[in-house]
């Protein structure tokens, strides 16, 4: 070596740089990925931006897909260049902002969220490369739980995380040169798991005793582009997208006896104005305190749990007797939250079919419930003044009215969701041309008709039915069960509620929701409680974990023998048991570790009960003089521990050579044969059984 040094230092150019490069190897090379690496890193992205995936709209999921697929293929070839990343990321931001109509909120940002991390991928290279896309990778399934929190998503959220340690196990054993020693996949996937083990004690403190507040100390944006549900409008068409929705919309469990199903009335936005095309709601209405009623004799107690909306209109049975906290009654008793509802709420309520509801009409409430715009539908207009014409004038004559329009539609309107879209004149056409539609056109022709006659009218939005799960006792009400009705004003009896649709003839009902429902997976032999049991657990979940509020938590304190634990309380209670969790932590994580070698394992307990006895190994001490000094000093196990040293050593360092013998090497007739199974179940008995 200090000969080749001057022979390098006077050499050529060339053969200096040839010298250097090896002497100093490339740093850059040494962090480079490795397949298995980048398979790892590659495979963690994918499975957080899974549960991302789902709350994008359709196309979008696609298209980012598309390009989880192709940026790993391109990031193959070698570094890409920067203008062509910048080029990128304007593309892929301009087309996640025109998909969301370039409104901003909390679903824009992760949409753009989800393509950027598709995107990442471009850059990966090396270690460095992979251990920041893995760290961008869990913002994914974080940003999932500002659009849902149900179990689907946390499952898919701890399963990122879950990859995501296992990937940087993986990237920490190729840095460290320990590859040959990570053993298959399942003790890689054991390991992240006794990780995830440790730090659950201080998750389930932080979960049941960090204190709730009543309310929140902060909100998130609103939502770019507004879940499908009820609104303040109803247009032409608009309600094929509420009514073809699955999903859950509310649940309602009742204490003591329930409504009929078919008086199961939902009642939300009440719309009064209407300008030719479109129904909408009165502000009139909503500055005005809650109008007059007389319930009747039937009254339901019940819990409602509203799925999350982002919007304040909220639903209740028909008639609300009293608003909770939180939110207020309008004057036609439509009821609305003084906050958005932007996640799962539950509410206690009481309702009761009125006697009378507002039986004095203010006369401002009266001309706007009579009030009709100039200039469309002229034939719905001429029938309604031949019918008064016909009828008279009174209370009689108004009910006559109502009933005559029923018997009309009775006899010679249909039920079908495949309508065309409207003109100018949309209840003429519907009246007197095609004569079928669904709630929407029945309710809306409907309260046109009867103000054209003269009589008050509104349209009410809401949900009507449910299906009651036998599993929980509870009725559950999807999008799909949205409704329109109307209302009359009637002397002395105020507000009636009519549902035009409901007097369709059964023989006139064709293209409805549960036929273009039919052939799904409930409608199959066998599976049709599935759906029960999956709401039900949905239920649970709702209830155990995102209905866990500040009530909740009192009430479960005190079920521990806590009546009193006020926030201060509750604070000390939660860092004492913080800091035990800690503290475990911090002991499984600094003792020492299992010897994954029974052997090894073996031997190192024999030591320890020496080491009783004074007579411990020194960490420099070898095996055999270890076991020389202990026979000198006990005589009567010397002999013994002096064989079991050798055979130890022979184990731990000439295991080759016993495992595949040479035919020159000698036997060891001590040892039973030369099979290591039968070598080393022989040599962990003998180190067991062995005493001082």
């Amino acid at each position: 070596m200090a000969a080749a040094l001057p022979a390098a230092y006077g050499a050529s150019e060339p053969a200096r740089a040839a010298v250097a490069t090896t002497a100093m190897p490339d740093a850059s090379a040494h962090e480079r990925l490795d397949r298995l690496s980048r398979r790892w890193t590659l495979a963690s992205g994918a499975v957080a931006l899974a549960p991302l995936l789902l709350q994008v709209p359709g196309q979008l999921a696609l298209g980012i897909i598309a390009l989880g697929v192709l940026v790993p293929l391109l990031a193959r070839q070698g570094r890409t260049p920067g203008w062509l990343r910048l080029l990128l990321v304007v593309a892929l931001t301009a087309t996640v902002l025109s998909l969301y109509g370039f409104r901003f909120g909390r679903d824009t940002g992760c949409g753009l969220l989800a393509a950027l991390l598709a995107l990442k991928p471009v850059e990966l290279q090396n270690r460095r490369d992979a251990r920041s896309l893995i760290g961008f990778a869990l913002f994914a399934p974080f940003a999932t739980f500002l659009l849902d929190q149900g179990p689907l998503s946390l499952l898919l959220g701890l399963a990122a995380a879950g990859t995501a340690l296992a990937a940087m196990l993986r990237l920490s054993e190729a840095e460290s040169g320990d590859s040959e020693g990570a053993g298959p996949l399942w003790r890689r996937l054991g390991a992240v798991l006794r990780m995830t083990a440790i730090g659950l004690p201080v998750a389930m403190a932080t979960f049941w005793l960090f204190p709730r507040l009543g309310t929140p100390a902060w909100g998130v944006p609103e939502r770019a582009l507004a879940r499908p549900g009820l609104s303040d409008s109803m247009s032409p068409g608009e309600w094929l997208d509420i009514i073809g929705d699955e999903t859950p919309a509310l649940r309602v469990k009742f204490f003591g006896p329930a409504p009929p199903r078919d008086a199961m009335y939902f009642r939300g936005p009440v719309l009064c104005n209407y300008d030719g095309r479109t129904w909408t709601a009165s502000d009139l209405t909503r500055a005005l305190p809650p109008a007059p009623l007389r319930p009747g004799p039937n009254r339901y107690d019940y819990e409602l749990e509203l799925e999350p909306t982002d919007r304040s209109a909220m639903v209740a049975l028909d008639l609300l007797l009293d608003a909770p906290a939180g939110t207020r009654l309008n004057r036609d008793h439509s009821l609305r939250t003084r906050e958005p509802l932007t996640s799962l709420t539950r509410w206690r309520l009481q309702s009761a079919m009125p006697a009378t509801f507002e039986p004095d009409l203010d006369p401002a409430l009266r001309a706007r419930a009579l009030r009709l715009p100039a200039g469309f539908n002229p034939r719905t207009l001429a029938l309604a003044r031949r019918w008064r014409a016909e009828a008279g004038t009174g209370a009689q004559a108004d009910a006559a009215l109502v009933a005559r329009s029923l018997q009309w539609i009775r006899a010679e309107f249909a039920y079908t969701l495949d309508t065309p879209l409207p003109g100018r004149d949309a209840v003429d056409e519907f009246l007197f041309d095609y004569k079928a539609g669904f709630c929407e056109h029945f309710s809306g022709a409907f309260v046109v008709l009867m103000r054209a006659s003269g009589v008050p009218a509104r349209v009410v939005t809401g949900y009507t039915g449910g299906y009651r799960n036998p599993l929980g006792d509870y009725w559950l009400v999807r999008r799909s069960d949205a409704h329109a009705w109307a209302e009359v004003w009637l002397p002395e009896r105020g507000w009636v509620r009519v549902d035009p649709t409901a007097a369709v003839a059964p023989e006139r009902i064709y293209d409805t929701l549960d036929d273009r429902a039919a052939g799904g997976l409930a409608a199959l032999p066998g599976l049709g409680g599935v759906g029960d049991l999956r709401d039900w657990l949905r239920r649970g979940w709702n209830d155990l974990v995102l209905g866990f509020g500040a009530d909740r938590q009192r009430r479960w304190l005190q079920r521990l023998g806590m009546p009193d634990a006020d926030a201060g309380k509750l604070a000390l209670i939660f860092v004492v048991t913080l800091a035990l969790a800690l503290g475990g932590m911090w002991w499984l994580t600094t003792r020492e570790e299992r010897e994954r070698d029974p052997v090894l394992r073996a031997w190192r307990r024999m030591e320890r009960r020496y080491r009783r006895l004074g007579l411990g190994r020194e960490p420099h001490e070898p095996g055999g003089p270890w076991a020389r000094r202990v026979a000198e000093r006990r005589p009567q196990s010397g002999e013994a521990l002096i064989a079991l040293s050798a055979r130890f050593a022979r184990w731990r360092y000439a295991r080759d050579e016993i495992r595949h013998p040479r035919p020159e090497a000698p036997s060891h007739p001590e040892v039973p044969g030369t099979e290591r199974g039968g070598l080393q179940r022989a040599l962990i008995r003998d180190l067991r059984r062995h005493r001082p």
